[in-house]
């Protein structure tokens, strides 16, 4: 080119810009810096552009790196000469510089960042217009091979910040988009640069930069998964001071567009830190969100439930269980007061119409139950007693919209039954007890019942009849279990009113005048039941003592020594003495049905259980062969006022005391010995022989020896059952239930 076209350098200048020595390309840029002062002070605009054009386009579009250099340097000289009017020229000095800072030579990105850094300098809050492309080309030149050029982005990063932090026009809206772009860079030095930008920005109250938050929280996540550390540590760092401006003010956060953000890193199982902050993070949105987390239910499950089978003593994985554990019981609040919500007004007073909001916070039961039941296969005991604890809490809370959805968790329910956890095994029972029994199930046979009831024990019997296997490894557990259960219902439940006092008429008042046939039934029915709960022995022994049956009582109690005292046994003992203390084992007159008594009153509920209702009529009635017949004058045997008697019944305080000798010093412990005290002591001492008998007994014709042999057989069985299982056991290390 001719010395005319680079006008209006001198060819002396224009040689300087050239040269390999940074001296003088130095001595240049201090000519042009003077030449732009002249013509800035007769404002020769003409000549400035004039200038910029051939520093911009000739110098640092050319093939050599020198003149590239010394473009660069001019560039500088002119935006220092102009001072306060840079920002009139700002677009003709960035581009070029900006060009310049992926040049493939080292030096020339360093005089690149350096020059832009005298031009940011002077130009200041003018250059944020360009902001956009300025941060572009210093995200990917902070992870530059040379440290000399990295040092030299830093330093114009640290002032672009200063400016920024001073503006009152910074254009986040503009910047999003490239902020979003760049936050999924893989480099850690990128990385570190655009995690030192959101902090920056986020702390700045003008720029609300929460309300942004969802667009680039996947990426600070991706970031948080670093292999770098330090960069960890910042992206922690970040994501805390987010947090904590949300806990602090909630009104400009939007929770649903980040949760299924979460729920995906909260499944991050090769880091621990990204799952412990995203279940962290979830915890927070549930409770600070409340109903707004419903319809997200489905998905919270997926990221949550896996968590609860962790067990290690690593401290972030205990942290990470203890939290989903909080998530978890944040929810089943949050599903109560839903239900709390909805009882508010009788059914068929409730508003058809429904809020928008109510809409949205809506729960996605569907969903949720295709996921519960998913995670029934679980391969974690926690993981699937979770689960089935969820849906006792939903069919229990919401039974109305759950019984929907029987037809599909029921066989999945029944499939859970033959797994290898007991505790699994029991969860499932309760969940299974529950739809059975509930009213609100659909499909009611003819005579009101429920049918699943039918289903699930046909069901039951057809397992057990093709699979040996599972008869062989859960049946004694299942039906023991079973038997539990149906014995709590038999001495609690209102509607087994008539059974009990039928299960009591066993042993009567020498005069009563009863029915022979009806008699004859209660033996019968005491019974059946007595060879089906032998596969329980507790259960056995309430059963006994509910009929008053107690020298068979101490007799089931001295084979006790012979069976294995587990916890579970002990805690059996525990609830039947609870029970004792309860109004089931009380007076006629506590114990009455409230739908055959013409005159009652209710007080509050009995502390043990607490579905057992007490009521204190001022006259009790009873019915008997459609007479009601006053009990002021016709005494009714009862448990606690019998050892009062004298001459006391010497096998009831035995019985007694053998439960009070087979629990260890507990609560349960101490209410007996409590109760057993206050017998009158002489009572224990008299003579039969000496004692004028004042109610004679007709002792039953049931053959009890029979039964006895009946559950030594049945336990026998149980026992050898538990030591199969106990082989199997020592045989697979590790396999725990």
């Amino acid at each position: 080119m001719s010395e005319k076209d680079y006008a209006p350098l001198s060819s002396a200048c224009v040689r300087a810009l050239n040269d390999k020595l940074y001296d003088r390309r130095k001595t240049a840029a201090l000519e042009i810096e003077k030449m732009v002062k002249e013509f800035a002070s007769v404002n020769n605009t003409g000549q400035i552009k004039r200038l910029l054009k051939v520093l911009g386009q000739d110098f640092s579009l050319s093939q050599n790196s020198h003149a590239r250099k010394g473009g660069l340097i001019g560039l500088a000289a002119i935006a220092i000469a102009l001072g306060k009017d840079t920002g009139l020229y700002t677009d003709e000095l960035i581009k070029p510089i900006l060009g310049c800072m992926a040049d493939q030579d080292l030096r020339v990105r360093y005089y690149a960042c350096e020059s832009l850094y005298n031009v940011v300098k002077v130009s200041r809050g003018a250059v944020l217009p360009h902001f956009s492309a300025i941060f572009n080309a210093l995200s990917k030149i902070a992870a530059d091979p040379d440290q000399n050029v990295k040092n030299a982005s830093e330093l114009l990063d640290r002032l672009l910040k200063d400016i920024v932090v001073e503006s009152t026009s910074f254009d986040l809206d503009g910047f999003i988009p490239l902020l979003r772009e760049r936050i999924y860079t893989r480099s850690s030095f990128a990385r570190q640069f655009v995690i030192s930008w959101i902090s920056v920005l986020n702390t700045e109250p003008g720029l609300d930069l929460i309300t942004y938050l969802p667009e680039i929280l996947d990426g600070l996540f991706r970031i948080l998964d670093d292999a770098n550390l330090e960069v960890k540590k910042m992206c922690e760092t970040t994501l805390g001071e987010f947090l904590r401006s949300i806990k602090s003010d909630t009104t400009k956060v939007n929770f649903g567009a980040m949760i299924n953000i979460l729920i995906n890193h909260a499944q991050e199982k090769s880091d621990d830190l990204v799952q412990f902050t995203a279940i962290t993070w979830i915890k927070e949105f549930v409770q600070l969100s409340g109903p707004a987390m419903l319809p997200y239910m489905s998905g919270i499950f997926t990221a949550v439930l896996p968590c609860l089978a962790y067990d290690t003593e690593a401290r972030r994985m205990t942290d990470i269980k203890e939290t989903a554990t909080a998530v978890n019981f944040t929810l089943m609040k949050l599903i109560a007061l839903q239900d709390a919500d909805n009882s508010k007004y009788p059914e068929e007073l409730r508003p058809s119409a429904a809020s928008e909001e109510e809409i949205r916070n809506e729960l996605d039961l569907p969903s949720v139950v295709v996921v519960l039941t998913q995670y029934l296969m679980h391969n974690s005991i926690q993981t699937k007693v979770a689960v089935l604890k969820w849906i006792h809490d939903l069919y229990t809370k919401l039974p109305n919209k759950m019984v929907e959805h029987i037809d599909v968790l029921f066989p999945a329910l029944q499939r859970t039954l033959s797994d290898e956890s007991d505790q699994v095994v029991q969860q499932c029972l309760v969940v299974i007890a529950e739809v059975i029994s509930s009213p609100k199930t659909k499909g009611t046979g003819d005579n009101g019942t429920n049918t699943y009831y039918n289903k699930f024990i046909v069901s039951l019997l057809q397992s057990f009849s093709i699979d040996k296997r599972l008869l062989d490894k859960r049946g004694s557990f299942i039906i023991s279990l079973m038997v539990e259960h149906l014995n709590m219902i038999l001495l609690t439940s209102s509607e087994l009113y008539e059974m009990r006092n039928r299960l009591k008429d066993l042993k009567t008042e020498m005069g009563y005048n009863h029915h022979h046939h009806a008699y004859k039934e209660n033996k019968s029915l005491f019974c059946c039941l007595y060879e089906t709960w032998c596969h329980n022995p507790v259960a056995t022994v309430a059963l006994c003592l509910l009929s008053q049956s107690y020298r068979h009582v101490c007799d089931l109690i001295k084979l006790f020594g012979n069976l294995e005292v587990t916890v579970d046994f002990l805690m059996e003992i525990d609830k039947l003495v609870q029970l004792i203390e309860s109004p089931i084992f009380a007076s006629e007159e506590e114990n009455l049905n409230p739908q055959e008594c013409p005159k009652k009153e209710r007080r509050g509920s009995c502390s043990e259980p607490e579905d057992v209702k007490r009521i204190h009529p001022r006259k009790i009635c009873l019915k008997r062969s459609d007479t009601w017949v006053n009990t002021n004058t016709m005494a009714q045997p009862n448990l606690r006022l019998e050892l009062l008697e004298v001459p006391c019944d010497k096998n009831l305080v035995r019985a007694l005391y053998g439960l009070l000798m087979l629990l260890p010093q507990t609560e349960a412990f101490t209410i007996l010995r409590t109760r057993l005290s206050c017998i009158p002591s002489l009572h224990l001492h008299c003579d039969d022989n000496n004692i004028v008998e004042k109610k004679i007994i007709l002792e039953s014709t049931i053959n009890f020896p029979l039964l006895l042999n009946h559950f030594i057989q049945v336990q026998e069985k149980h026992k050898e059952y538990k030591k199969i299982r106990k082989n199997q056991r020592d045989i697979i290390p590790g396999k725990r239930n």
